[in-house]
């Protein structure tokens, strides 16, 4: 049995790492996908991730059946999430990758303060210090000034926000017992009707490179929403997340290799100061657990 666990622990980091790797390449097609305006970038993103999900469904024969009051959840986490999604998008069109990255995940520490507020759930004092340390780190990466050029950076912690929200409302549906893979189809329908009123109002011509790159976009996320649901079926989320912060070091390497960004000093210890504290928290709540 343990050796069972064992397995189980080794393929959820196997599978979250899977997943940080093809978020940090969904962020990557963002960007090489060129000038194509951000709203448009996330309608694409979400059709072709929607096609992923709904064919899940109707491949393992399950019906798209949302559980009794949770369709206020659903709306919640959507428009929270597409807003999230949105504000990464326009970060990573303006930021080096790896800084977009890490302002994304920020997400688990905003989680924090949300579960407390949405679910009740108590944190103690390690935990607030760790929100306002990362907060700390992330004021490294977006080293505001309170000018229009640091717009994107405080959208990319915006981003992090409506994600942490997000998936305070996937953990309360998953609470309701709600089917994952529902959660996920729902989500990508509901964007992609979100977003279709400026897709025919404002549609800009793209290129059969730029349209590539996007169905790139949209595998990848799939590809990253399939691992994450993957890995938190065989591991709890306090032991495996901090493995999901994996992202910054891929995100960092295709951003010097094919963008040839290179992150600045300040950035660099913002990254040390929200993954040391991300490590930190996995460690305290690691042996937390065992007591």
């Amino acid at each position: 049995m343990a050796s069972s666990k064992q397995s189980d622990y080794r393929l959820g980091i196997i599978f979250i790492i899977i997943s940080a790797f093809c978020f940090a390449l969904m962020n990557l097609f963002i960007r090489l996908s060129g000038d194509v305006p951000t709203l448009q970038k996330c309608f694409f993103r979400n059709l072709f991730a929607l096609f992923v999900a709904a064919g899940t469904l109707v491949r393992t024969g399950t019906p798209f059946r949302i559980g009794k009051g949770n369709l206020k959840y659903l709306l919640i986490r959507s428009i929270s999430g597409g807003l999230g999604m949105i504000c990464n998008f326009y970060a990573v069109d303006n930021l080096a990758i790896s800084d977009a990255s890490i302002l994304n995940k920020l997400s688990p520490f905003f989680a924090i303060i949300f579960s407390y507020i949405v679910l009740k759930e108590t944190a103690d004092r390690y935990e607030w210090l760790s929100v306002a340390a990362a907060f700390v780190g992330a004021m490294f990466v977006v080293k505001p000034t309170f000018g229009f050029d640091t717009l994107p950076a405080f959208a990319g912690f915006l981003g992090g926000l409506g994600a942490g929200l997000a998936y305070t409302y996937v953990r309360k549906l998953g609470m309701n017992g709600e089917n994952s893979m529902i959660i996920v189809t729902f989500f990508s329908g509901f964007t992609c009707l979100m977003l279709l009123p400026n897709l025919i109002l404002n549609f800009a011509p793209m290129t059969g490179k730029q349209l590539i790159f996007l169905i790139l976009t949209g595998i990848a996320a799939a590809g990253g929403q399939i691992f994450i649901t993957k890995a938190y079926a065989k591991a709890p989320a306090k032991e495996i997340s901090v493995y999901d912060f994996s992202i910054v070091i891929f995100a960092a390497v295709f951003g010097f290799c094919f963008l040839g960004q290179l992150p600045d000093v300040y950035s660099f210890i913002g990254y040390i100061i929200i993954i040391g504290t991300a490590i930190l928290k996995w460690r305290y709540t690691m042996k937390k657990s065992l007591e």
